[in-house]
């Protein structure tokens, strides 16, 4: 039986009532968003509620968090309070196609639902967790636009092969491409996945890099453990 939690340097996870389980994107993502002068962050799709965690603790903003899975709401409402950052989380099941609010973000994320060609899996609760046609990139890309705050910033983890789509959905809602991070498994192979960071405002050129996970299967390379310090023991 696995461990129905993750443990952190500063929280717990626990994942054992959501679909999809703390992995290598959401970790990724957390580490990887734009931090700086956030007051006010949403994380569409929490799951977990992990990247929402890593976002308090890198910041002093208050992070709202949105999943249409009422029991990954519930897992993420466990580990917000179970966390010395509880006072400035905040969870609410919500589509994010019915999502609104007066609030205009700083900073959104999201591991979303990309896997749209994938075969599905007999749960229900990981299909709706995992599957495109519940959130679409565009309709992901175009709210998203509509929701942030005149200097805000829009973060998400993608498969590599996505990011011409994602540019081009990006450009359609007037956003400009900030930093683009193309990820590996392990050195000397191709990426895997995309992370991906618009704006409203051209930050300028754009800040592209890339970098790998592992030295091996069984080891993190230095760049991915460099990013993720202060997360993992």
């Amino acid at each position: 039986m696995s461990t129905p939690y993750f443990r952190f340097k500063q929280f717990i996870i626990y994942h054992d009532l959501c679909a999809m389980k703390v992995g290598v994107d959401g970790v990724l993502l957390g580490a990887w968003a734009d931090c700086r002068n956030i007051e006010f962050a949403l994380d569409v799709g929490t799951g977990s509620g992990l990247i929402a965690v890593m976002l308090a603790q890198r910041s002093k903003a208050h992070v709202h968090a949105i999943d249409i899975d009422e029991n990954a709401c519930k897992q993420a409402e466990i580990n917000f309070g179970n966390s010395s950052f509880q006072d400035r989380l905040s969870v609410e099941s919500v589509a994010f196609q019915d999502f609104s609010s007066s609030v205009r973000y700083d900073l959104i994320v999201s591991n979303p639902p990309y896997f749209s060609h994938s075969l599905k899996s007999s749960n229900a609760n990981r299909n709706l967790a995992r599957h495109n046609e519940y959130l679409p990139l565009d309709v992901f890309i175009k709210k998203s636009a509509s929701l942030l705050s005149p200097q805000g910033k829009v973060a998400f983890i993608l498969p590599y092969d996505r990011s011409i789509e994602a540019q081009t959905l990006a450009v359609e809602n007037h956003l400009f491409l900030c930093r683009k991070t193309a990820v590996s498994s392990l050195q000397n192979q191709p990426p895997k996945r995309v992370l991906l960071e618009y704006s409203l405002i051209s930050q300028g050129a754009t800040k592209e890099d890339r970098f790998y996970i592992g030295e091996t299967k069984q080891t993190y390379g230095n760049e991915y453990r460099a990013l993720t310090k202060d997360f993992y023991l």
